[in-house]
């Protein structure tokens, strides 16, 4: 019996390996499919992960109270404000703006339009965020790896502890994690029958990135591209028609408001945040762009110095490499089963390199959303391992939905194709991960001592099962013995994975149960060797405690318990569980009476007070509701105001207070007057308001009356 292979093939016959010659033979049709049985367990399963989420995600969400200020200011600005709302003013009178584009806060105004505001009101829309990316992750996976690869990798990306973190805050991060798996998850629809729709929805999904977080959203766009050019099942002519289109699609539904903010006139909208010179193409392209990789990054406080020059690999936030990920300040937030996703990786794309015949298609299917989820993550790894700018641990939930995705599909691939090969692989997996998670967890060797060895100890047997199941079946017939067998490989497989997100979810069960505050947040207990534990991590900070805890360093920074001649800062009483740099990183404690001051008469004024930095700025605008002026925006070093502009303000009676700078806003001795310090426009408007205006104390902090001469 002759067999064909698939295709039309050239004039001949195919008969015992060889052509023979003879007229065009149509190739026999292919088999038609076998229908695949109904898993029925699948939709409850999902069900059960989605519910399991939203439970996690929503755990005392409103413990961690306004989350990041900086970004709730921004929120109940938006709330009071439609202006405010579409350009992301810090407050209601568009003084200025966030250092970002304005769509993560959107949802988040319009809930607190609806529901007024509040924690919950702010921070439940991040948590359905979290919600849904975990389920568009499970379909995306699933479709051609199955119900339980799905179910695995969407469980992996709900329990990763800077997922978790970030799902239950407010800064922009959680929509635009969503927005990748939901661009990404387009893009392999495209890739299934080549239509054009599902590319472009992907550029939308780009396009909202991009007035999420600006390029960030971009990152991965090459190797999608890449992937897509070289692998949709359409002519190639029509490949690149489809990426030209999708990428005006990304350019019209990122660029429609970057180009209104540019065209409007500067004079009568809000300065944008972040920029030296009031344009958010130079915010893009350098505070929050090019400069956060190369370090020169203008305005920024704390970071790289110009040029990004540290020698050593390193600079003013952590030594770069291909081992940053894995170090003290990041394991723990997102490199529990970055080993496994590169194993896993590699042994996908070499098993689905050549593709069999019998079912290609399918295959080369398999194959492109290898190349495409380790793509995004080869990327953004790369990226974030070498960047000499601006990095926070939190960054790293960009890598959680890729990570998440190739476990689950190279386990699943693996273990249906089966054999030594697969076993040993598996195995080596299983072993990898739980040596590295006694790794991780043992740099809290206070906290929960006996997981890490548990975790350590329950791996090594899962590995040994996996390896003694496949040598014990290989030699036994069907019956018995290869009944056994499979039992004892799914004892040990449902060991690896249990064991292998036991560690991710202790972290993520801790992180839920602590409260979150201020600009830079970690999850998880402290660990030995980080920048500051929990909470921790700014630029040469060596902080204590489970999310900070006094500074030792920085002792001229806001908030800090400075020496002489330090600048002081503001609001480090009540600035949380950050500790130090309360005036920078998060803002002050408002007391009654400071809340009844700027209350008073508040209406008769377009702001109620003025102040140095944004964090404090909104600590005193979410406590009375009233527009409060953040000057230098967040760091401070935003030329907005000017002091000319400052002078008309108050000539005008628009601004009613100022709040001095100062550790607990008294002003210490040698206080500079906030973040920023001697940084041109805020220190010049600090100087003329204290010489020129009548203080009013008020318990421990001071402000100064701009209605009344000294």
């Amino acid at each position: 019996m002759s067999t064909q292979p698939p295709g039309t093939q050239p004039p001949g016959t195919w008969r015992s390996g060889t052509w023979r010659s003879g007229p065009r033979q149509p190739a026999p049709p292919e088999p038609p499919e076998r229908p695949q049985p109904p898993v029925r367990w699948a939709r409850p399963a999902l069900l059960a992960l989605l519910l399991v989420t939203a439970a996690l995600y929503l755990w005392s969400l409103s413990a961690s109270g306004y989350a990041n200020q900086f970004y709730s200011a921004a929120v109940q600005a938006g709330s009071e404000s439609w202006k405010a709302f579409f350009f992301g003013s810090s407050d209601a009178a568009n003084s200025i703006t966030v250092d970002k584009p304005p769509a993560a806060l959107w949802p988040m105004a319009l809930s607190v339009r609806l529901f007024g505001l509040s924690s919950w009101a702010i921070l439940v829309p991040e948590a359905l965020m979290g919600v849904a990316a975990v389920g568009v992750l499970h379909g995306a996976v699933r479709r051609r790896f199955g119900a339980g690869a799905g179910l695995l990798a969407g469980g992996a990306l709900a329990v990763t502890p800077v997922a978790a973190l970030m799902f239950r805050f407010n800064n922009p991060d959680a929509l635009l994690c969503l927005l990748m798996v939901g661009a990404i998850a387009c893009v392999l629809r495209a890739l299934e029958d080549g239509r054009t729709k599902w590319l472009l929805l992907a550029g939308v999904c780009f396009g909202l990135g991009f007035l999420t977080k600006t390029l960030q959203a971009w990152l991965i766009l090459p190797p999608l591209a890449v992937v897509y050019a070289c692998c949709a099942p359409v002519a190639l002519r029509r490949r690149f028609g489809q990426l030209l289109l999708a990428g005006l699609v990304i350019v019209v539904s990122g660029g429609w408001w970057v180009a209104i903010v540019e065209l409007w006139p500067a004079a009568s909208r809000p300065y944008i945040g972040g920029s030296q010179h009031n344009s958010f193409l130079e915010l893009t392209f350098g505070y929050n762009g090019f400069g956060r990789l190369s370090g020169n990054e203008t305005g920024s406080v704390g970071g790289a110095r110009p040029g990004g020059a540290h020698g050593g690999g390193g600079g003013a936030w952590g030594e770069t490499g291909i081992t940053r990920l894995f170090s003290s300040d990041m394991g723990g937030q997102i490199s529990w089963l970055l080993p496994a996703a590169l194993i896993l990786l590699v042994a996908g794309v070499a098993l689905l390199w050549r593709a069999r015949r019998a079912d290609a298609a399918e295959q080369a299917g398999q194959r492109a959303e290898f190349l495409v989820w380790g793509g995004a993550l080869l990327m953004t790894f790369t990226t974030f391992s070498f960047m000499s700018g601006i990095f926070h641990q939190y960054y790293n939930i960009a890598l959680a939905p890729y990570i998440a995705a190739l476990v689950g599909m190279g386990t699943a691939l693996l273990w249906r194709r089966g054999g030594r090969g697969a076993a040993l692989v598996l195995a080596g997996t299983v072993a990898v991960t739980a040596g590295w998670s006694f790794v991780l967890l043992n740099r809290s060797p206070d906290w929960l001592p006996w997981l890490r060895w548990t975790v350590l100890a329950l791996g090594l047997l899962a590995a040994l099962g996996l390896l003694l199941s496949v040598r014990a079946g290989a030699g036994s017939r069907a019956g018995v013995a290869a009944r056994a067998s499979r039992r004892v490989a799914v004892l040990a497989a449902g060991l690896g994975v249990v064991t292998a997100l036991a560690g991710p979810v202790a972290y993520t069960l801790d992180t839920v149960n602590t409260a979150k505050g201020g600009s830079i947040i970690t999850a998880g207990p402290s660990v030995q060797g980080g920048r500051g534990g929990p909470g921790g991590g700014f630029p040469g900070a060596r902080m204590r405690g489970r999310n900070g805890g006094r500074p030792g360093a920085w002792p001229g920074f806001p908030g800090g318990r400075g020496g002489k001649g330090g600048m002081g800062g503001f609001g480090e009483r009540g600035a949380g569980r950050m500790g130090g740099m309360g005036g920078l990183l998060n803002g002050a404690k408002v007391s009654d009476r400071a809340k009844a001051l700027l209350k008073k008469d508040a209406d008769d004024y377009t702001w109620a007070a003025a102040t140095i930095g944004s964090q404090n700025a909104a600590s005193y605008q979410l406590a009375t509701g009233e527009p409060v002026m953040a000057i230098g925006g967040f760091n401070g070093s935003d030329p907005s105001p000017t002091l000319a502009r400052f002078k008309e303000y108050v000539a005008d009676g628009k601004i009613h207070y100022f709040l001095a700078g100062g550790r607990d806003g008294r002003g210490g001795k040698g206080g500079r007057g906030g973040p920023g310090g001697d940084r041109g426009g805020s220190s010049q408007i600090t100087s003329w308001v204290t010489k020129t205006f009548q203080k009013v104390t008020v318990g421990s902090t001071t402000f100064y009356d701009l209605t009344r001469k000294a």
